[in-house]
């Protein structure tokens, strides 16, 4: 579509993504974002997190806030791009660039990734903007934009935070993902406090993938690389035995350390490639016969996208629950196999591998819908 002539009719959005550990959410929200211009509508994406080779996309304004990260799985604490810890003072300097940032756009509508279910770390700037936001003489319609699976096992307190939070500050929640598949309520225990406000966009997934340049019959991938090291030291042990025929492709992510990838680069035996990174990872899912992977929300839709048979570990650390929530989920629909992180090892591997050949074999039919861009960007064109 052309974008002068879409639906969006030059309508502003401001985007607020901040990514701490892997990239997911800042994947997720490039692609809605592409589908917003594809509808007409000027976009801007601001990030808060390091920068990502990519991210947020062609013809994607992009407005980069200095970068904090996690320093390690737990989210305990905030660290700059050099590794130091954040302080009162460089939160105030964020939270004023934020603020200078949504007047210099004038959106209008503003839409905030993970929070307020996720992403408490940034409230330091997010409620001076929701403030800022409520005094405008122009209020722009202001969307939280949130996966379908929430980290569970949380406080009390906080759910009713939450809610609070969504009354005070936000017209709609845009939850993306299908409730035939996974409704909101199964990890949101106060959803009738803001089911008003909810709309299900279905899950966002990346367009089909073209055809595969290279062909493995076995793609393992470790996320963003920073906790994947042991699925790609298992998954090297694995491939040594595997009960597929061909090459495996093994991708570590781009935050894996340097000398850790050329380690791994050094033992793989020759059928074994070992890559940081692959811009057309779809596809290679497309033309493998086997995934091995976490159970990330936009790596799940990639495999299927792909329909490519599918090994899942998900991501456990600091107790995270939402990876093994989705992995169990679609190991109970047949459309996968989970293997507990705290099993993971070589043999483990193979064992799995030869559960999901076989699982493949009678797949039942279950549709979700992965169109969650495009429908994300006619929602907002209705509201526009």
């Amino acid at each position: 579509m052309d974008k002068q002539n879409g639906s969006g009719r030059g309508k502003k959005v401001m985007f607020y993504v901040q990514h701490l550990l892997g990239i997911g959410h800042l994947a997720r929200a490039s692609r809605i974002s592409a589908a917003l211009i594809e509808e007409g509508f000027d976009v801007t994406v601001v990030t808060g997190g390091k920068r990502v080779e990519g991210f947020p996309g062609k013809g994607i304004k992009h407005v980069a806030l200095p970068g904090i990260a996690s320093d390690n799985a737990s989210f305990s604490k905030l660290i700059d791009e050099n590794g130091t810890p954040v302080d009162d003072a460089f939160k105030a300097m964020r939270a004023e660039l934020l603020i200078k940032t949504y007047h210099d756009i004038a959106p209008d509508f503003v839409l905030v990734e993970a929070f307020p279910f996720g992403r408490r770390q940034v409230r330091f700037e997010l409620l001076p903007l929701m403030e800022t936001i409520q005094a405008s003489d122009n209020k722009p319609i202001v969307i939280g934009s949130v996966r379908d699976i929430l980290q569970e096992k949380i406080k009390p307190s906080r759910n009713e935070d939450t809610v609070q939070y969504i009354d005070q500050y936000f017209d709609h929640i845009f939850v993306h993902g299908d409730p035939d598949f996974m409704p909101f309520e199964a990890t949101f225990p106060l959803f009738d406090r803001i089911k008003d406000k909810v709309r299900y966009t279905g899950i966002v997934a990346a367009p089909p993938p073209e055809e595969p340049e290279d062909t493995f019959a076995v793609v393992v991938s470790a996320g963003g690389g920073a906790v994947g090291r042991d699925l790609v030291t298992a998954s090297l042990e694995a491939a040594k035995n595997s009960p597929l025929p061909g090459n495996w492709c093994i991708i570590t992510g781009p935050n894996l350390p340097q000398v850790e990838f050329e380690q791994f680069r050094a033992d793989a035996p020759s059928h074994v490639q070992i890559e940081r990174f692959r811009t057309d990872f779809a596809s290679l899912l497309k033309g493998a016969s086997l995934s091995v992977s976490q159970s990330g929300y936009n790596t799940v839709c990639d495999i299927l996208r792909a329909q490519c048979g599918s090994v899942l570990v998900p991501y456990t650390s600091g107790g995270e629950t939402e990876q093994t929530r989705r992995a169990e989920k679609l190991e109970g629909l047949g459309l996968a196999t989970y293997l507990n992180s705290d099993d993971l090892s070589g043999p483990t591997i193979v064992a799995a591998m030869r559960e999901e050949m076989d699982r493949m074999a009678r797949r039942p039919a279950f549709k979700i819908s992965l169109d969650g861009a495009k429908t994300t960007a006619h929602m907002l064109r209705e509201l526009a």
